[in-house]
C-alpha cells in the first residue's frame, strides 16, 4: 500500500463483483474518485489493479512537479532579467536627461554673459 497522502485506494464489493477506486484528497473534507474499474472477481485482483494504477498516478505527479518546477525557474529568471534590463534602460534615460539638462544650462549660461 502506498504512503501517499494525496491518493488512496478503495476496494468495494458490489453486486457484479469487486470495484477498485483510486481516490484523491482534494481538501480535508472532500475526496473525489480519480479512476475506477469494476467487475473484478476477487478483492485481491481489484487491489492489485489499484496498486498498479496508483504507482502510475504517483509517477505522473512526480514528473509533472519536476516539469512545473523547471518552468517556474525559467519564468523567474526571465522576469528578473526583464526587470534588470528595465532598470538599466531607466538609468540610461535618467543619465541622458541629466546630460541634456546640463547642456541646456551651459547654453543658458552663455547668454547671460
Amino acid at each position: 500500500m502506498s504512503k501517499n497522502k494525496k491518493f488512496a485506494i478503495r476496494v468495494i464489493e458490489k453486486r457484479a463483483g469487486w470495484t477498485a477506486e483510486i481516490t484523491r484528497q482534494v481538501t480535508s473534507r472532500k475526496t473525489v474518485v480519480s479512476k475506477r474499474e469494476a467487475g473484478f472477481e476477487t478483492e485481491e485482483l481489484a487491489q492489485a489493479w489499484a496498486e498498479n494504477e496508483l504507482l502510475g498516478f504517483v509517477k505522473n505527479q512526480a514528473e509533472r512537479n519536476e516539469r512545473k518546477g523547471q518552468q517556474r525557474v525559467e519564468r523567474n529568471e526571465r522576469q528578473e532579467r526583464q526587470e534588470r534590463e528595465a532598470a538599466e534602460r531607466h538609468a540610461a534615460y535618467l543619465k541622458a536627461r541629466s546630460e541634456a539638462r546640463d547642456e541646456e544650462d551651459e547654453e543658458f549660461d552663455d547668454y547671460e554673459d
